[in-house]
Parts: C-alpha cells; structure tokens; sequence
C-alpha cells in the first residue's frame, strides 16, 4: 500500500473526485494541525525559543495544563509551585486540579516576584516550578537576570522541572538584553502565546524536548484542540512573528517613555518604575466610577481611548489600570497622552 504522504499528493493532484470534497475546493493549509503550515510555524517557534519541537494549541489554559501533567507523571509527584498570582490558579478555575488532580502549592507573595528564597523554602518536593515573564498582574514586572537564574537553580537542585508561563515573553528581550532562546534555556517547557502581543485571533504554541511535545499532541487530542483546521489562527501567528515581534524594542521603549510622563503627573503612580516591558500598571488616586466615566467620555469625545478599564485595589482611594503598548497606539503621540491623562484626572477629581 503506497504511504499516506503518496496517497495524499495523488488525491490533491486529482482532477476530479467521485466523492467528497476537491481539495482545490477547500481553502484549508493544514489539516487537523498538521500540514506545511502548521508545521513551518512549529519549527519556526521550536528555533526561536531553542528547543527541539513545538505543537500549536488553541489556548494557553490547555497548553500549560498539559505541560505540567506530563511533568507531574515523569516525576511521579502532583505538586506544582507557582506564585499566588498564577494565571492557572487565579483565571482558570483550577483545570490543573480538576482536569489532572494536581496540587497547586504557593510561593512567595502577591506583592513581589517570586524570589530564589521562595523556592529554596518549599517544604515538599514538586514536579514542576512555574515562573512567569513577565509578571502581569505586576505590571510586568521581571527578575533580574542573576537573580532568575539562581530562582531556577533552586528549582533544578530540588529535582523540579521549570515550566515558563511565556505568555508575553516576546516583551522580555529588550530587558535582559539577550535573545528569546537563551531566556528559554533556562525552563524545560515553554508556553507563548500568539494573540496577547502578537495579534493572531487566537491560539499559542508549546514547546521543549520532542518526545515531550509529541506526548503533548496526545493530550491536545484528549482536551479537545484538535481542529478540524487552524488555518486562520496559524496564518495569523505567522503575520505577528513577521511584523510585530521585530518591533518589540520599540514598544518597550514607548512603554518606559510613557510611564515615566505618566508618572509625572499628580496621583499616578506608574508600576514597576520604570516599566520593564511593553506594558505597566497605572495606578490612580481617584474614585473608581468616577475614573471609568471620565474615560468613557473622553474616548465619546476625542474618539481615542486613553487605557485600559480601571480596577479596584485593596486602597479603596487608588485604582488600577493595565497600560499597554502595541503597534496600534504607536500613532498617539506622547504629549498628547499625557494631555489626555491629565484631562482624565481632573474630570475624575473628587467634588
């Protein structure tokens, strides 16, 4: 019987079918996640980060699930460390729980990163540590470079494996100075995701050792992912590594210029400051309805949207707003920001 690669160029070279669908008639690059398609983007991915394979999934809850399950069941241990703010545990109702009966055990504080301390400290063993970079519900914050290589070490010495929560790892070379693959280097498995910076509609990519990614594809199957087709999603992920990945400096260094004038201006306090990322926090004294108000108004009037929605904090006086920077807003300039800003706040002030 010929191989399945000869079957398939007969079929599509046919000219015509008796039944079925022509493939000339389906628009489709790949075909159930696999095809030229699909698999130029996870070699592309697996060399960008520097690791042996990739698989592309259709959401970063089921791809860093299925990571530390295959983890979990390599080290025979169901606990996995993370810090307090993990997305996995605070955003996903606890799938790693429900869906593979695994334990989360918390590391470190809700106010600070994730120190060598921290890990150093556990009182159990774990099968996998996860980190995130950068940090979002901190406004982006990252480790020094000494400092998460010695966080990592801590891990390996306690016979752990190292997951990276990458969702916007792309944002992280600017600071460390160094390339996406020697930041990689440093975890075992790798989840980025293609939407959160990169634009696509939807969709992420695993990756780390091979024998690990193909058992990875197992597990896509069993959680549902696999789709008929991700041509769409695929295309857009390539569309993003083309055009808005190269422009990652660039967007990191708007994002310190415009947090260091947002900073300037009377009860805003920008967080980290500097920003590290493409992306800070913006915290404001001001009431919470007030604020949300205000900016609906201003974006009525202006037709430009000066942020993200505002949050409550545990200070009933200050709120919270996620600032991010992206190709999109690259064309408002800075002073005009700032102005806009300072609009908001005397429209929110008290009384």
């Amino acid at each position: 019987m010929p191989e399945e690669s000869e079957l398939r160029k007969v079929w599509r070279e046919s000219a015509r079918v008796a039944f079925g669908t022509h493939p000339s008639r389906a628009p489709l690059l790949d075909r159930y996640g696999r095809g030229e398609l699909a698999e130029r983007l996870e070699t592309r991915v697996a060399r960008l980060l520097g690791k042996e394979a990739a698989v592309w999934m259709p959401s970063g809850t089921m791809a860093q699930q299925i990571a530390l399950r295959i983890h979990a069941a390599r080290s025979g241990r169901n606990a996995v460390a993370f810090h307090p703010y993990c997305h996995l545990d605070t955003h996903e109702e606890r799938g790693y729980q429900a869906l593979h009966a695994l334990r989360g055990v918390l590391i470190g504080s809700r106010e600070r990163l994730i120190a060598t301390a921290d890990v150093e400290a556990l009182a159990e063993p774990v099968a996998a540590v996860l980190l995130e970079l950068p940090q979002r519900d901190l406004g982006g914050r990252l480790p020094e470079w000494d400092e998460l290589v010695a966080t990592c070490g801590a891990a390996r010495s306690r016979g752990a494996a190292l997951h990276l929560d990458g969702a916007r790892l792309w944002q992280c070379g600017p600071f460390y100075e160094r390339p996406l693959d020697e930041i990689a280097a440093l975890f075992d498995t790798v989840y980025v995701s293609f939407y959160k910076d990169l634009r696509a509609a939807a969709g992420c990519a695993l990756a780390g050792p091979k024998d690990a990614i193909d058992e990875a594809r197992v597990w896509l199957v069993r959680h549902g992912g696999r789709m008929f087709s991700a041509t769409p999603f695929l295309l857009g992920a390539e569309a993003g590594l083309d055009e808005v990945l190269p422009r990652m400096p660039e967007l990191v260094a708007r994002a310190r210029d415009a947090g260091e004038a947002l900073a300037a201006l009377e009860d805003v306090t920008v967080v980290p400051d500097p920003p590290q990322a493409a992306m800070f926090h913006a915290i404001v004294r001001r009431p919470l309805e007030e604020l949300n108000r205000a900016a609906l108004d201003l974006a009525r009037e202006t037709q430009t949207w000066p942020g993200a929605w505002f949050g409550a904090t545990e200070d009933p006086d200050a709120q919270r707003c996620e600032v991010s920077v992206t190709p999109d807003n690259l064309d408002v300039p800075l002073d005009e920001l700032v102005s806009l800003w300072a609009e908001l706040l005397s429209r929110a002030a008290p009384g």
